[in-house]
């Protein structure tokens, strides 16, 4: 199969990419698409068959749930039996935008999109495109992010193209994506809301909508994930990635040791970091070796730049990576969570 790739610079120019996108979704097919988390890889929601050909495109477990996405609140109906009283005032204070609200599902949202759970989670992407390609399909789009399983999430069409290329018709080019990490998810099912997966809508965001919030469930292994991102291994580079946790002050020498640790070993390493540790490195660590994500406690360029960092050294010499790590308080909280799904639980403390 040839995969094609359509930039869109302007919406009103689009109306024949978006009428072939929703005939390929709607026939069964898959579309790759932009959204201000990242690039999602669409099928359509109501069809079984379609579905699994995301699973098999990317080598996912069954068991893990999809995200169905839609244009407005009411395809929230399409998916959803109930819209509780809970997920109305998320919606209404969140979306469009990064945020996945988990409620009971439809008899026709098929299971393979559910991971057989009796729930499914429903976001309403604040991307013009993604929501021009839903209207056009008319269905709700099951969507997990345009990447092969376990590696990190594309945020540009070319991170897209990396993964997918010969496995998708088409890929629409929207540039690069606003957050850089996945949808918040929040449970509305029960008597508290719950956040199953961390996002650029924060914990204290949420709590000024909806009051206390449950505290973060504990994922069984033997269960089913109630969403996706809880259970397995995601994120990772290629090489294999370490986190570096240390106060400000001992940051730059603490990489400084892990760096000749690595070399003494007969490794190439490479480091994940901040602009400022970046310089405090130059003289021990060469430039494409280096891979920065922005300022020291710019969180969100940090998260806007992860993914992006954690494959820039994917096809290069390097076989050890070093990340920096952040303070797990608000934005920090969702970094944290995929920078250590990335490194494996490997954190070095100093």
């Amino acid at each position: 199969m040839q995969t094609r790739i359509e930039k869109i610079s302007n919406i009103k120019d689009a109306s024949a990419i978006f009428a072939e996108a929703g005939e390929i979704l709607r026939g069964g097919g898959l579309v790759a698409f932009p959204t201000e988390t990242v690039y999602g890889l669409g099928a359509n929601g109501l069809d079984a068959a379609a579905c699994a050909k995301i699973y098999a495109a990317k080598g996912r477990p069954s068991d893990n749930p999809l995200i169905l996405h839609v244009a407005d609140r009411a395809m929230v109906d399409m998916a959803a039996a109930e819209v509780t009283p809970m997920a109305e005032r998320v919606l209404a204070a969140f979306a469009p935008g990064p945020v996945t609200v988990i409620l009971p599902k439809r008899g026709e949202v098929p299971a393979s999109v559910t991971g057989g759970l009796s729930t499914v989670g429903v976001r309403m992407p604040d991307n013009d495109i993604a929501r021009a390609m839903i209207r056009a399909a008319g269905v709700p789009i099951a969507a997990p992010s345009a990447n092969t399983s376990g590696r990190p999430s594309p945020t540009t069409a070319a991170a897209v193209r990396a993964d997918m290329d010969g496995k998708i018709p088409l890929i629409l080019d929207g540039g690069a994506c606003k957050f850089g990490v996945e949808s918040t998810i929040v449970d509305c099912t029960g008597a508290r809301a719950a956040i199953l997966r961390p996002g650029a809508v924060t914990r204290e965001m949420l709590a000024e909508v909806l009051g206390e919030l449950a505290p973060p469930p504990v994922v069984d292994e033997k269960e089913a994930p109630r969403a996706p991102g809880m259970k397995y291994t995601h994120y990772a580079p290629i090489a294999p990635l370490t986190l570096i946790s240390a106060l400000h002050e001992n940051l730059s020498e603490a990489f400084c040791v892990a760096v000749r640790e690595a070399k003494a070993a007969g490794k190439r390493p490479s480091v994940i970091v901040s602009k400022e540790t970046a310089e405090r490195l130059a003289h021990l660590v060469p430039p494409e070796h280096i891979a920065v994500f922005g300022g020291a406690g710019d969180l969100p360029a940090m998260a806007a730049h992860l993914y992006e960092c954690l494959r820039a050294f994917d096809g290069k010499d390097a076989d050890v990576l070093f990340a920096e790590t952040v303070e797990e308080t608000g934005l920090g909280v969702a970094i944290m969570n995929r920078l250590k799904k990335a490194a494996g639980g490997r954190i070095r403390y100093v």
